[in-house]
């Protein structure tokens, strides 16, 4: 990297130093004084009101729209607590990016909603929002970037945000100041920019004030105490207020309050700063506001302030500060419009990188360095929605982007608190996709690491490995982590693929096939020739069992009850008919179920059904069995063979039928047995207990030798399910899609007795039919495969959206799962999926590709009779 003269580092310094005198302010906790007024009135005595439907405790951004959206939606008594002002915490001093950009797909439209909102809001409230609206480009300078940047345009197609890939020449135009000599392309969004944060947190309460809800301040809470009926007492030193529900929106204060009802909310804050400058000449002659400029090499954002600039770097994670203390110790008593020592040196690399592409920085005069602390979670998300464990308990917290998030999460939680569901699936946002393995130094590992990696190149298939393993380790880790490239699945370890000898090994990520392609097919074949072993430990795994078992499972999941000792795949839905989850249900003994479901969606599902038991008031017990437990797949059409060495019981055709279960003895160790296999293939899921997994998984590999048996991953076992035309959860289904467009109709009863969750919605999309439908599509790419969310076009037009993909090595092809409408859903439709810039045929086919192995058995059967 080029680096700036030594002359470059002085005139910083001198104009830190300059500006630190004429401020007459301690480097350690710089006061603003130019925003420090609420504009509302303190509570400082008397007695609440002593009740609430809602109480949102804390007043930044997030918190007062969350107050504005129930109020707008026509929700009363909605109160807000601030313990000091509005905007204390990190809302304040913010540097205020609005953009539509993720990389994402569901957070998109928090995006959307948050600008559009946005750009009324003052004429709606009548308070100035200062929104500046110049747009924004990301700058690509690498060949990798420019993948990253078509890669990211496939995903946006089917999406309302404005965005485009423009070259050099357009980026010179729209920003002048730029030094061209490495930008390759750039990636536009017009109407991005930049708000006022405190002008925006009081238009949104003067709109909350506006349709009736309450805002207190300064009224802290003391302590939160939850009620049998599911209500909660809230503790201020005015009085406690008894509510329906609570929202923490507390920042970095969340998690305090968290802990207040034994919660311990993976939050932590970071040191982040922005650098501002003098009246920049240059900029000053222009007639039009700058663009807002995403370095993604130098790791920066650079935008416009009045006539000067302003740039906020990122650091890497051996440079950027936590402030690790405030997660032992708690935040000091009093902070809240206070700022951290600047510290010039952490941030240098980066400054020098700005400068080298905005050289008019190289003159320019500092006259504020802003440090600040901003929550980070593990994975940078926030955390949004009702929390499991606590009823009534809902979060808005870990916002890095709080601004940009705020109208939208605003919208998103009013939605799902007033209607029941969440309005569109944003399940990455989901507080429930932590749990108790999330420990603190795991918490303060992953946010370094994600912090570092704001800018870094998004690839497909990506993997990061700070904090890792956790505790989350299956009993067959230790004997298969030097054979695999792992992956993470809530807070698990899970083999992707396997090494050979000859393979190239490690994580090499990229936008095209690298060095999983090989070993994947290798383990593909494996499973359709002979046998292959896989850990499925990541299970989400409850017991329910009790006098209202079966009556409270009638009435979540749309399929029929499985018999005693029998199987099969259910679905929870919304009451608008969305698919919420996927569970393979067992019933093991009488009135007593085994529930399955992936990973990620273990207390994501949990709490919707112990939400239910609540407020039902069924007589049950569940039990989450998901970390005692341990998870072996057997599979392929020697796994019998193979089962059978190590068992008594009868593990034939006949005796052990697909979508049973048994009770049986492997190797000595008692194990639960389910015929059923994710790959399509012969095959058994055995569960046991996870000190015995070693052992069986060892008695197996043994007794599998003379057949060739061998392990394989997540990665061969997608490949093999989408051959098959099996759904995934997350998918191909999710809180945006009812399970008739995608096919489901198998596990659907809508003539069984109970009235389960959905049911009335979907009688009702039924006889309005359907307007899209799930296709099952071949390509043939160059190189690189889908993977989902890219954009099917048709005749030059966005018709739909591919939801998983990936190769057949079967069939020799790529495939994909796409939504279209349904007059473009027919068997040998022609359509155009777009990878990496490029649009390839694709053919809609009849599916499976390649028949399940139960069906060629009975076709087999059926062949035999009839001959």
């Amino acid at each position: 990297m080029h680096r700036l003269s030594n002359a470059v580092h002085s005139k910083l310094r001198r104009d830190v130093g300059r500006l630190q005198c004429a401020l007459q302010l301690p480097q350690r906790a710089i006061s603003c004084t130019s925003r420090n007024r609420s504009g509302e009135s303190a509570h400082g005595s008397g007695v609440l009101q002593d009740s609430a439907e809602t109480v949102i405790v804390g007043g930044g951004c997030v918190g007062v729209s969350v107050a504005y959206h129930l109020a707008k939606a026509g929700q009363r008594d909605v109160v807000l607590l601030e313990k000091t002002e509005l905007t204390a915490g990190s809302t304040w001093h913010a540097a205020g990016l609005t953009t539509y950009y993720h990389p994402g797909i569901n957070l998109k439209k928090v995006h959307y909603y948050s600008i559009k909102l946005y750009e009324q809001l003052e004429a709606e409230t009548g308070q100035a929002v200062g929104f500046h609206q110049p747009g924004s480009v990301r700058i690509a300078s690498t060949p990798v970037r420019v993948d990253e940047l078509k890669y990211q345009m496939t995903r946006t197609h089917w999406h309302p945000t404005p965005q485009y890939l423009i070259g050099p020449e357009k980026v010179q135009e729209l920003f002048p100041l730029l030094n061209m000599d490495k930008v390759l392309a750039g990636l536009y969004n017009p109407g991005d920019g930049h708000i006022d944060p405190y002008s925006l947190t009081m238009a949104l309460a003067a709109g909350a004030r506006k349709y009736g809800a309450k805002i207190y301040n300064p009224a802290p809470v003391t302590s939160l105490t939850p009620l049998p009926d599911g209500k909660w007492d809230v503790h201020t030193p005015h009085g406690t207020i008894r509510t329906n529900r609570i929202v923490n929106a507390s920042g970095f204060w969340a998690r305090e309050v968290g802990k207040m009802i034994g919660f311990e909310h993976p939050t932590i804050p970071v040191h982040h700063q922005y650098v501002v400058t003098a009246t920049v000449p240059e900029v000053k002659a222009l007639k039009r506001e700058l663009p807002v400029i995403r370095d993604l090499e130098g790791s920066y954002y650079l935008r416009q302030e009045r006539d000067g600039l302003l740039f906020g770097p990122y650091e890497k994670e051996h440079k950027m500060k936590l402030q690790d203390s405030w997660v032992t110790d708690g935040v000091p008593p009093g902070f809240g419009k206070e700022l951290f020592e600047s510290d010039l040196d952490r941030i240098m690399d980066h400054v020098e990188m700005a400068m080298e592409m905005v050289p008019v920085l190289k003159e320019a005069d500092i006259i504020n360095i802003v440090s600040g602390p901003i929550t980070y979670t593990p994975d940078l998300l926030p955390m949004v929605g009702p929390h499991q464990g606590a009823q009534n308990y809902w979060t808005a917290i870990g916002f890095g982007y709080g601004v940009i998030h705020a109208g939208g999460v605003g919208k998103f939680l009013s939605d799902w608190i007033i209607t029941g569901e969440p309005p569109y699936d944003l399940i990455e946002c989901d507080p429930n996709r932590y749990g108790k393995w999330t420990t603190v130094p795991y918490t303060c590992a992953k946010a370094r690491e994600s912090y570092g990696y704001n800018n870094v190149v998004g690839y497909p298939k990506e993997e990061r490995f700070a904090g890792r393993p956790t505790n989350r380790v299956s009993g067959v880790y230790e004997l298969l982590k030097d054979q695999a490239s792992m992956g993470f699945h809530a807070g698990w370890e899970q083999p992707h693929y396997f090494y050979k000898s000859a393979d190239e090994t490690g994580y090499r990520p990229s936008f095209r096939r690298t060095n999983w392609f090989g070993p994947v097919g290798r383990e593909c074949r494996l499973v359709m020739e002979k046998v292959g072993v896989i850990d499925l430990s990541p299970f989400g795994k409850f017991l329910v069992k009790g006098k209202d078992s079966v009556k409270l499972l009638d009435h979540l999941f749309a399929n029929s009850m499985p018999k005693v000792g029998l199987t099969n795949i259910s679905h929870m839905l919304t009451p608008r008919g969305r698919v919420y989850a996927e569970v393979t249900i067992t019933q093991v003994a009488p009135g007593e179920f085994l529930l399955l479901t992936g990973s990620g969606s273990e207390l994501h599902d949990l709490r919707w059904i112990e939400r239910e038991v609540a407020s039902g008031g069924y007589d049950v017990q569940i039990s989450n069995i998901t970390d005692n437990v341990g998870v072996l797949g057997v599979a392929g059409p020697r796994a019998r063979k193979v089962l059978q060495k190590l068992t008594d019981v009868d593990m034939s055709d006949s005796e052990f039928k697909f979508l049973s279960c048994k009770s049986i003895q492997l190797a000595g160790v008692p194990v639960r047995a389910i015929r059923i296999s994710y790959t399509g293939e012969l095959g058994w899921e055995l569960y046991m207990e996870m000190q015995h997994m070693a052992s069986v998984y060892q008695a197996i590999m043994e007794a599998g030798k003379e057949e060739g048996i061998n392990n394989f991953g997540t990665y061969a076992m997608n490949s093999l399910r989408m051959e098959k035309g099996f759904r995934g959860w997350g998918a191909e289904m999710n809180c945006d899609t009812n399970p008739l467009e995608a096919g489901l109709d198998y596990f659907i009863k809508l003539n069984k007795p109970a009235d389960f969750i959905g049911k009335k919605a979907l009688l009702d999309i039924k006889a309005q039919g359907l307007k899209r439908k799930l296709a099952h599509l071949i390509l043939s790419p160059d190189n690189v495969d889908p993977e989902g969310n890219e954009t099917i076009w048709h005749n030059g037009k966005v018709v739909g959206n591919t939801t998983s993909g990936c190769y057949s090595y079967t069939t020799q092809q790529s495939l994909a799962f796409g939504y279209l409408p349904v007059d473009l859903a027919a068997i040998g439709q022609t359509v155009e999926i777009e990878l990496l810039g490029t649009k390839y045929p694709a053919t809609v086919v009849q599916e499976p590709l390649v028949l399940t192995e139960p069906t060629r058995t009975r076709l087999q059967k059926k062949t035999k009779s009839s001959g």
